[in-house]
């Protein structure tokens, strides 16, 4: 159990993020809850409150917006919040051919995938090497193996994430302080209702529950690995994508994509 220490939670309004709360919650971490629908993470709040005796406290916040970093770091700052665990989590998705993809959500799409990831683990993790631990987990795709038609601009942040996240994690050897890497492939939550992306038999037959990525992810965390990619096909996509030249992996992840809908 982890009693008293602060775990910071981004997106946890439901799907993998949610299921990281409650993961958390189980082992005794206090929670700082962040996502935009104020009313899910009240009620995820008071019932993990409720049934695990913990803390969690809620912030209501469009993690997309220039900015964002900043009045999040105010809040915790007022709050006097200090972040032990920090999960990267807020994210979405959009599906369409690049060309004609909005532009606006584009960039947001980018701020919230990356920029603020970045932002926001450069300011905390001074304050764990500084105490001498913590751990960070960011949320990135199997997305970050291949590119991925149609979703051309989200693969392109989770694979800069996962990079950057890397470089981190071997940067901070023995420090006391990990940076973990969670890479899902295909999850039952709303992520493909709010991309615009219908799902096909062949990604139906291998969705993982949002449980089983949140457990894999935290127990990956906690372990201090660098990269945990959820799931047997999933591992072996992300080593094939990695095997395979490009004109090959990009038709082939496109006609995954397409599918029979």
């Amino acid at each position: 159990m982890r009693k008293n220490e602060m775990a910071l939670v981004t997106g946890a309004s439901a799907g993998i993020g949610e299921d990281i709360a409650r993961d958390l919650a189980r082992r005794g971490f206090n929670l700082y809850l962040v996502a935009r629908r104020g009313d899910r993470l009240q009620a995820l709040a008071d019932e993990l409150t409720r049934e695990h005796q913990i803390q969690a406290l809620v912030h209501t916040q469009d993690l997309s917006t220039p900015g964002a970093c900043d009045e999040l770091l105010a809040a915790l700052e007022e709050e006097r919040v200090s972040v032990d665990v920090l999960v990267n989590n807020a994210g979405f998705g959009s599906f369409c051919p690049t060309m004609e993809a909005d532009p606006e959500r584009e960039r947001a799409m980018v701020r919230i995938l990356f920029q603020f990831p970045v932002d926001l683990t450069r300011a905390l993790v001074p304050g764990m090497l500084e105490r001498g631990h913590g751990q960070i987990l960011q949320v990135a795709s199997t997305a970050s193996f291949q590119p991925s038609p149609g979703y051309g601009m989200y693969a392109a942040s989770k694979a800069a994430i996962l990079s950057w996240s890397n470089v981190l994690h071997f940067e901070l050897r023995g420090t006391g302080v990990t940076c973990t890497t969670l890479c899902p492939g295909p999850t039952a939550t709303e992520f493909g209702e709010i991309s615009g992306h219908i799902s096909n038999r062949l990604q139906d037959a291998t969705k993982m529950s949002s449980e089983a990525v949140a457990r894999t992810g935290v127990q990956a965390m906690l372990q201090g690995r660098a990269t945990v990619i959820p799931g047997f096909a999933n591992k072996l996509g992300a080593l094939l994508s990695t095997r395979m030249p490009r004109w090959v992996v990009v038709p082939l992840v496109a006609r995954v994509l397409r599918g029979s809908q």
